[in-house]
């Protein structure tokens, strides 16, 4: 029967080409586009990981909702027991500590307001591999005096390396409290907004300025962001939740999350439209397939087929066309996204950034078995409603097609 499917889709080799071609054409434009749009969620996570958030961070409990009202509210005292329980987790591959402040800086001339984190250089260097340093060089532990700034406060106190800064932070007391630093570096990321007021300086620097030995954050650099989750759900388990909250990076990033939610949105709407386009070629290509074969199907019947045997004989047949049209636009698509891959795609500056990058089609299975599924239910969809109507026809009525 299959045999038999297979000579009949290929009896009108043209006709059967054209609804080849737009179910390749839907199903390698999927391929592409989907591994397009997992390119920049792959790339935007990275780089949300890579030059802020670290993979998971641990707080006070109730700092994520009131620690900017109350930011010395919520100091980590003792972060000891969070980084021996880190430390058991075979995923992690380091740990750091941060204190946050906000303030003012001057340079003599002008005052902007900062918002600032104290840092341990040499761990914050490994971790910060999305962060760019355009000016200078990277903050390290030899550099107690030492500050990084972002390149919108560079911009804003016209600041180079070798420049002087002073922080002026209220302290933990309650009283106001300044250093002088020396700009070691200009650093860029991602997020325009964070370069805009960001600053950074040792972590024991940062504790003398406030003048506290606690911390705000613990956070945690893992070997592979895949597993976020298990280990923020194992890290839990062995923290006292009255006593501390564990976040993940996803959680922390809420630009990252709308984003995803808005490009998975338009790759959904773009996927009915698809959907729409190969169901409507096919069915139109089905629908005259079938009326010039009434005849045919009608001799079946004289002969002895059923109805069922004649609506299964015209699924085969779609059934097999959607396969083959799935199956060379999917290779047709990875073959593509090689291609492009190999070259890359040079991208403008997405939007709250001010650095383009280079885009990739990612092969995803998932994107893969989706397209490949779109192909083959939009071409057997498309054979329901003509099947049924061919199999109802009495049999006088189909045979007087063969007069």
């Amino acid at each position: 029967m299959f045999l038999l499917a297979f000579r009949s889709i290929f009896r009108h080799k043209v006709r059967t080409g054209l609804t080849l071609a737009a179910i390749i054409f839907g199903v390698g434009s999927l391929v592409l586009i989907g591994g397009f749009v997992e390119d920049i969620f792959i790339q935007l996570q990275e780089a949300t990981v890579h030059s802020q958030l670290g993979h998971i961070q641990v707080y006070r409990s109730g700092y994520t909702k009131l620690g900017r009202r109350n930011p010395y509210g919520y100091l980590i005292d003792k972060p000891e027991q969070i980084l021996e329980s880190a430390a058991d987790l075979p995923q992690v591959s380091d740990q750091l500590l941060r204190v946050k402040f906000a303030g003012l800086a001057n340079n003599g001339r002008a005052d902007l307001p900062v918002i600032g984190e104290a840092v341990q250089p040499d761990k914050e260097a490994r971790l910060g591999s999305a962060m760019t340093i355009t000016s200078g060089r990277q903050l390290t532990g030899n550099d107690p005096h030492g500050i990084l700034v972002g390149q919108g406060v560079a911009d804003a106190l016209q600041l180079e390396p070798g420049d002087y800064l002073t922080l002026l932070v209220n302290t933990t007391d309650g009283v106001l409290n300044s250093h002088e630093f020396e700009v070691i570096g200009i650093f860029r990321t991602f997020a325009r907004d964070y370069d805009n007021r960001a600053v950074r300086i040792s972590l024991v620097s940062g504790q003398d300025l406030i003048g506290t030995s606690g911390v705000h954050s613990v956070v945690l650099s893992l070997d592979t962001t895949e597993a976020t989750d298990s280990v923020a759900r194992a890290l839990q388990q062995q923290l006292t939740p009255q006593d501390y909250e564990v976040r993940t990076w996803y959680e922390l990033s809420d630009f990252y999350g709308k984003t995803v939610n808005l490009y998975r949105r338009q790759f959904t709407v773009l996927q009915l439209i698809i959907l729409l386009m190969v169901l409507l070629t096919v069915a139109n290509s089905v629908n005259m397939a079938i009326y010039e074969r009434i005849g045919e199907f009608g001799t079946l019947k004289a002969l002895g087929d059923r109805q069922r045997d004649i609506f299964r004989q015209v699924m085969k047949e779609n059934m097999l066309l959607g396969l083959l049209g799935a199956g060379l636009g999917v290779a047709i698509g990875v073959a593509l996204a090689w291609a492009i891959s190999g070259v890359g795609i040079d991208m403008p500056p997405p939007p709250n950034s001010d650095v383009g990058y280079t885009a990739y089609i990612r092969l995803v299975p998932g994107v893969i078995a989706m397209a490949f599924g779109v192909g083959v239910i939009a071409t057997v969809c498309a054979a329901l409603l003509p099947a049924w109507r061919v199999s109802r026809l009495p049999v006088a009525e189909a045979l007087r097609e063969n007069v």
